[in-house]
């Protein structure tokens, strides 16, 4: 799993559009006085990039949108060193820019960059149905990403694996508030190490996860993380520090590890 690379790609507003439609009612998003403007924050950009290093090593992570009117997300997309590709939509009937884009464009990088592994599409259009089969026909895995309401099942089911985005995310107002200095700080480790084992057992199905997967994941969270930042000089060592939080057994080829509820 250490060598899995993946390449990921946001349809951004999209996304945002079929939350705010969830939200305040169907259709709602395409008005004209909601479009033009600036939007709140609705996306929970931190927790979907989480769920992005379940799967190997992010090497790719482009997103799609009219960036005019979402500098709300500016904290929450410069934490996860997103690449913003700006889409400039050429009448108010053109929707499928981004998407069009977005396809040429992880298409390319398949044949430029081989070595990735999985390719993670942030959308619900029924348009990425022929990108799944190229991507697929590559000999990539395919996980899609989309709102329950929005979501087209045909394109879900051209998936490798596919997710509801309500099935993991949460209200994202407080993780994208800007802060108020940029102080650096060591990152709370029982914090990295929770959120890790909580993206690994929502993808495995199992409560209990392999020692071994967690660690690769929290350097992914936090490049900075050591374990000597915390007292300790091993991984099982800060494990066996929080049993408060961690419980620990040993499983047939290494400690399984899971939450204490």
């Amino acid at each position: 799993m250490d060598n899995d690379t993946v390449a990921v790609y946001w349809d951004f507003e999209n996304l945002h559009a079929s939350l705010y439609d969830a939200k305040n009612g169907s259709g709602s998003y395409g008005k004209k006085q909601v479009r033009g403007k600036q939007q709140e924050v609705l996306v929970d950009v931190q927790t979907l990039y989480d769920f992005a290093t379940t799967y190997g090593n992010v090497a790719i992570n482009k997103a799609y949108c009219n960036w005019q009117w979402y500098a709300k997300y500016r904290h929450a997309l410069l934490k996860i060193a997103i690449e913003l590709v700006q889409i400039f939509p050429p009448g108010a009937s053109a929707k499928n820019g981004a998407d069009i884009k977005l396809s040429l464009d992880a298409v390319e990088d398949i044949i430029r960059f081989p070595h990735i592994s999985s390719i993670i599409i942030i959308g619900g259009d029924s348009d990425f149905i022929p990108l799944a089969q190229k991507i697929k026909a590559a000999g990539k895995e395919l996980i899609g990403v989309g709102c329950r309401a929005s979501t087209n099942q045909h394109w879900a089911n051209s998936c490798s694996d596919f997710k509801y985005y309500e099935s993991f995310a949460s209200d994202p107002q407080v993780e994208n508030e800007e802060p108020e200095s940029e102080t650096v700080t060591v990152k709370d480790a029982p914090e990295l190490i929770k959120k890790a084992i909580k993206q690994i057992s929502k993808k495995n199905g199992e409560d209990w996860v392999v020692k071994a997967a967690i660690r690769p994941i929290v350097k992914r969270l936090d490049p900075t993380f050591d374990e000597s930042n915390y007292g300790c000089n091993t991984f099982t060592e800060l494990l066996n520090k929080y049993p408060d939080q961690l419980l620990v057994k040993k499983g047939e080829h290494d400690h399984l590890v899971r939450l204490k509820k």
